[in-house]
C-alpha cells in the first residue's frame, strides 16, 4: 500500500478525537485494512505530515514505535490479520497540548491490566508481549477505551508552542 492508497476514514471516526478543533495544526483521519503490510505506509504518512508542520519536535522515534506497536496489536489481535476488517486511526496536533493518536479496531478487546509485565521473571524470555509496555513507556498518556478496542495516546511536545505572550 502506497501513501496515496491510504483511504480516508468514514463518518464514524470524524468526530472522535478530543482536542479543540480551532487550535489544531494537524488533523488526520485514516483507516487501513487489517493486514500488516498496511501498517508502515500509514506510520510513514503520519510521521512525514507531523514533520512538515513541526508537531511534537524531536520525538519521532517514540511516536513511530508507539504507533507501530498500537497498529500491530490492532491488526494482529483486533482484526486477526483479516484485510476485510478495518483499523481506524485519528491523529491530531495541537501546539499547546501535543499530539493525540487514537487507534481503534473491531476486535473483542482486552483488559490491559491482565497483560503480564515483560520485564518480570520468565516474561523476559518471551518472544512477544512487549508492545503495550513499550507504548506506556514511550507516550506521555495512554488510555484504553471501548473495552480495549481503542487506545488513546498523547505525546506532549518537549518545546510546546507558546500560546500567550511572555511576560517581561
Amino acid at each position: 500500500m502506497t501513501e496515496d492508497q491510504v483511504p480516508q476514514a468514514g463518518p464514524e471516526l470524524q468526530h472522535s478525537c478530543e482536542f479543540d478543533p480551532e487550535a489544531l495544526t494537524l488533523r488526520l483521519d485514516v483507516n487501513i485494512p487489517g493486514e500488516t503490510s498496511a501498517i508502515y505506509p500509514v506510520v510513514d504518512k503520519i510521521l512525514s505530515t507531523m514533520g512538515e508542520i513541526g508537531c511534537v519536535s524531536d520525538q519521532e522515534f517514540e511516536i513511530r514505535l508507539a504507533v507501530s506497536e498500537a497498529l500491530a496489536n490492532a491488526v494482529l489481535h483486533g482484526c486477526e490479520n483479516d484485510p476485510s476488517k478495518r483499523v481506524e486511526i485519528c491523529v491530531e496536533c495541537d501546539p499547546a497540548r501535543g499530539m493525540l493518536i487514537i487507534v481503534r479496531d473491531p476486535g473483542a478487546g482486552f483488559d490491559p491490566s491482565q497483560i503480564p509485565s515483560p520485564i518480570d521473571g520468565q516474561q523476559l524470555f518471551r518472544r512477544g508481549g512487549r508492545g503495550v509496555f513499550l507504548i506506556n513507556q514511550l507516550m506521555d498518556e495512554v488510555h484504553y477505551r471501548r473495552g480495549g478496542t481503542e487506545i488513546r495516546m498523547i505525546k506532549r511536545d518537549v518545546f510546546p508552542t507558546r500560546t500567550e505572550p511572555a511576560e517581561d
